[in-house]
């Protein structure tokens, strides 16, 4: 019967997702048992879990309910990890039958500081998000506003900071978010409880809104929100918020709303730089004893700076698909894989393009540049390609330094001092340098 059922869903997700995406996070799944509406599935690793349970929760709610019914529900179980006990699709009580708010909080409990990887693109909201655990509702940081791109662990964040009250205070923590707040107001209005509703929120002693920007052009939403807002402050109650953008860039939310978020302390995330992406993915690698070479992620850390969810997709992937063609993770495997997931709207400046132009202009290879070759035209053509790449880049000094041969910080140093002294000292070099600089620029 197990089979049958996952059978029937396979064909509902396959004609809702690519078929990449199908053949990569569905087809390595094994149906194990299915037991009173339960059906438990078997994935290759806790990855595989962690990537579903955020990336396809709702589509598996749809298809289980499709083919198992309203009740139906799905339990996973972890390769050689043992069973995971969340279950990804149970349907979240309303908040008209939960008795207290303290008895349901709503965070995912897998988010927290100790997970949380932080560099300098997160370290202060991580350090503010700490400071508020102390004494929720009576910091300076209330309220807190977390914003930035998809992807950079804004609702890590702000769960993380839940899950701690929650654990070491006795309060009523409330994570949501502000498309679910919608559509609970909604039902209230339809069911003719908005009194409920309203009692239900006000009595939260912290309140997590995730992705506040949903609530553009609902009005009423907004209006319900901001008395909810106004009752909670008043009271010293800690309010937490995410969005996209910052306060001021929100627009089509109200401007007396959004001056409430700008009352408190406002943060953004930042894209994490290198050694950051580096420590994400040794972390996961170590937390799940992953095997994989250090150069690998060394070259995924280089090549996938856009944000840490992306980061995190490439690991999993190549993990997915290392499970199903049983081939062992390689540089090859690693730049498919990368190819694939990271999208690039426009093409980019980055190291590898400023080599071409710069091995191209000084008529040598790029391996020369990258090997021990200690020629003059060589040198001068290494030293250059690492001052654009300083200049043109966000890349670290020892991310430019691996780009060529693997070389210290300290060498990337040198040789952008040794240009910036011959641009001083060098007609000819200078209006080089210039050409150079041209031939880069006309890509971006």
């Amino acid at each position: 019967m197990h089979l049958k059922h996952w059978g029937n869903c396979l064909s509902l997700i396959k004609t809702r997702i690519g078929i990449q995406s199908f053949t990569t996070w569905f087809k390595p799944i094994r149906p194990i048992e299915y037991k009173e509406k339960t059906l438990t599935l078997e994935v290759p690793n806790k990855f595989f879990y962690e990537w579903i349970e955020e990336h396809y929760i709702n589509l598996l709610d749809e298809v289980i309910k499709s083919v198992l019914g309203k009740n139906g529900k799905i339990q996973y179980l972890v390769s050689k990890n043992g069973k995971v006990e969340k279950k990804l699709n149970e349907i979240e009580q309303k908040f008209i039958k939960v008795s207290s708010p303290k008895k349901f909080n709503n965070l995912n409990e897998r988010f927290t500081f100790k997970n949380f990887i932080s560099g300098k693109c997160n370290s202060v909201a991580k350090a503010a998000g700490k400071r508020i655990c102390e004494n929720p509702g009576d910091n300076p940081f209330n309220p807190l506003m977390v914003y930035g791109d998809v992807g950079l662990g804004k609702t890590h964040l702000i769960q993380s900071i839940g899950n701690k009250i929650s654990k070491n205070k006795d309060l009523a923590v409330y994570y949501v978010t502000s498309e679910k707040f919608a559509n609970q107001f909604i039902d209230a209005l339809k069911e003719n409880k908005l009194k409920d509703f309203t009692k239900f929120y006000i009595n939260i002693d912290c309140l997590i809104i995730d992705d506040v920007q949903f609530f553009r052009g609902k009005a009423k939403t907004q209006e319900v929100f901001f008395h909810i807002f106004n009752q909670l402050n008043l009271n010293e109650k800690q309010i937490i918020l995410s969005a996209d953008q910052s306060p001021a860039d929100l627009n089509g939310l109200e401007q007396r709303l959004i001056s409430r978020f700008k009352s408190g302390l406002t943060l953004e995330l930042e894209k994490p730089d290198f050694e950051t992406r580096l420590d994400i993915l040794n972390h996961k690698i170590d937390n799940d004893k992953i095997k994989i070479s250090k150069d690998i992620v060394d070259y995924i850390a280089l090549q996938v700076d856009t944000n840490v969810r992306e980061l995190e997709g490439v690991l999993i992937s190549l993990l997915a698909h290392s499970t199903i063609i049983k081939k062992e993770i390689d540089l090859e495997l690693t730049k498919s894989v990368i190819n694939k997931i990271v999208k690039n709207t426009k093409k980019k400046i980055n190291i590898n393009y400023i080599q071409e132009i710069v091995s191209k202009f000084f008529s040598i290879s790029i391996e020369q540049m990258k090997d021990k070759a200690r020629k003059k035209e060589i040198v001068i053509a290494r030293q250059v390609a690492m001052y654009f790449s300083k200049d043109f880049t966000n890349n670290s000094l020892k991310s430019i330094g691996f780009h060529f041969g693997g070389r210290d910080h300290s060498t990337v140093i040198h040789a952008v001092q040794s240009v910036n002294d011959m641009i001083d000292t060098d007609s000819v070099f200078r209006n080089n340098i210039k050409e150079i600089n041209k031939r880069i620029s006309s890509m971006g």
